[in-house]
């Protein structure tokens, strides 16, 4: 599909490794040259997460633990077998979402900030209907509490108002291909709406009243400096609205692109009477939610409708568009195609709010009911295990990725570390992150399996040392167990 330009967004990369960790073993595994080096290696990977799983168990299990008496289903029986007060209650509500907060740091999710929420809502995808939260069926105490009490920076605007809140993790693109007939009809006829606003002048009288409106537009390719921006990643949307007019495009299928949010939680609490507060805390865990269509996972959203400024919009212009036939009628010489045009232009525009909205609600129904089937992972318990598990996994990535440079490639400083882990899943897996070498150092350091020389180099033990220093785990003693059993 051709365009008029090109509509880049630069987003920055994450630090979540993309590859799963089998893969990634045994092809590191499969690098190592001798056989015996290559079992070590296996053992030693297993031994890291064994040992990783254990650090993290009591503090899982407390989360656990905690949201028990938070959990939507179940939650309000537990703490009414309690018998706690209203102040204990809260301590405990304020100790799971820290737990929460240090799980979603640590799993490499973070908070969806204004500049993000602005690109999102920049641009138009599948789901073109303004919708917001009505926030008087969201509870307004909870997550306000825990900010005043655990100040962040860079918290989005509806932060203020904390009714809720979004964690996102990893970028994806999603890709749709239709014939768009409704959706086209709507571009081809805003863009005569246009023209006829440009041949009548009104463009300057409209554009002066929307001007202080606008939005802070995304960060676009004419904007982009590749010298400073070179670890950014860079993602085009392809859109109807910058669609090049032709036949080809408007009879044939058409192939729309929007960057996607790999992975999205959002945290909240429905508003309950003070007397019988209802406590549960709702997590929900989505994914693949295109940046455009961000709103489709927003809680206890209002049916959507035309706007007041819809509805403002669409009665100035058809009293202009009136005013402006009554005036040319009045003419001596009433040019009758000027005429014709303006009352066209009229009746069209009442046809594209009419048809748009109609097509957009069949849409939003659809987005609706696909969000709570096909995106929607889990809530509650099922999407704090999930983060939990990724937890786990990342932490173990980070450790053998960086132990397997170090003991193949000799010292690095901490800059050369990083660039080397980063340049190894470049070449090896085709894959970029941007690699947290600060943590994975710090597990190396609390396993004892790294030191580091005179000048600030790291460097590690060999192979077989390493799995000495860590030693036999409780795992492995289970495993050998269970084996003696079954032979005997």
């Amino acid at each position: 599909m051709g365009s008029k330009n090109k509509d880049v967004i630069r987003l920055e990369r994450e630090a979540v490794i993309p590859i799963l960790k089998p893969k990634l073993i045994m092809t590191l595994a499969n690098l190592i040259e001798h056989s015996s080096d290559r079992a070590e290696f296996l053992k030693f990977c297993k031994r890291v997460e064994y040992t990783i799983r254990s650090w993290y168990l009591l503090q899982f299990e407390d989360l656990m633990q905690l949201y028990s008496l938070f959990d939507p289903v179940s939650g309000a029986r537990k703490l009414q077998q309690q018998n706690l007060s209203s102040e204990e209650v809260d301590v405990l509500e304020q100790n799971f979402l820290t737990y929460l907060f240090q799980v979603m740091e640590k799993s490499n999710f973070k908070i969806a900030t204004d500049e993000e929420i602005d690109v999102a809502h920049a641009g138009q995808y599948l789901l073109n209907l303004p919708i917001t939260v009505d926030e008087s069926k969201i509870d307004k105490t909870l997550l306000k509490r825990y900010f005043s009490e655990h100040p962040q920076p860079n918290l989005p605007d509806f932060a203020d108002k904390v009714v809720y809140i979004i964690f996102r993790r990893g970028i994806g693109i999603d890709r749709t291909t239709e014939y768009f007939f409704m959706e086209k009809v709507d571009m081809i006829i805003a863009r005569l709406w246009a023209f006829l606003l440009r041949l009548t002048r009104l463009e300057k009288l409209l554009s002066r009243r929307s001007r202080g409106r606008n939005k802070k537009e995304p960060t676009k390719d004419d904007e982009i400096n590749p010298e400073t921006d070179s670890e950014d990643l860079y993602v085009e949307r392809i859109r109807l609205e910058n669609m090049d007019l032709s036949i080809k495009n408007l009879v044939g299928k058409t192939t729309i692109q929007e960057p996607t949010f790999d992975r999205i939680i959002v945290v909240y609490r429905k508003a309950s009477a003070k007397p019988n507060m209802d406590r549960g805390i709702y997590v929900k865990h989505f994914k693949n939610i295109p940046m455009a269509d961000l709103e489709i996972v927003l809680p206890e959203k209002k049916s959507p409708g035309l706007t007041p400024m819809d509805w403002v919009t669409f009665l100035a212009s058809a009293v202009v568009g009136l005013v402006t036939l009554f005036s040319s009628l009045q003419m001596p010489e009433a040019d009758l195609w000027v005429i014709f045009a303006i009352l066209s232009a009229v009746i069209g525009y009442c046809a594209k709010i009419y048809f748009s909205f109609q097509a957009n609600m069949a849409t939003y129904q659809n987005l609706i009911t696909q969000s709570m089937y096909d995106k929607q992972l889990d809530s509650g318990r099922g999407t704090l295990l999930h983060l939990c598990d990724d937890v786990i996994q990342q932490e173990v990535k980070e450790v053998i990725i960086s132990f397997f440079i170090l003991m193949e490639q000799g010292k690095a400083t901490m800059e050369d570390l990083d660039l080397r882990c980063e340049e190894l899943i470049k070449e090896e897996f085709e894959e970029s992150c941007n690699f947290d070498v600060d943590d994975a150092v710090d597990k190396l350091e609390k396993l004892k399996i790294v030191s580091r020389d005179s000048i600030g180099r790291y460097y590690c033990v060999g192979l077989k040392r390493a799995n000495e220093i860590i030693g036999v785990t409780t795992e492995e003693q289970v495993f050998k167990a269970r084996q003696g059993s079954s032979s005997a």
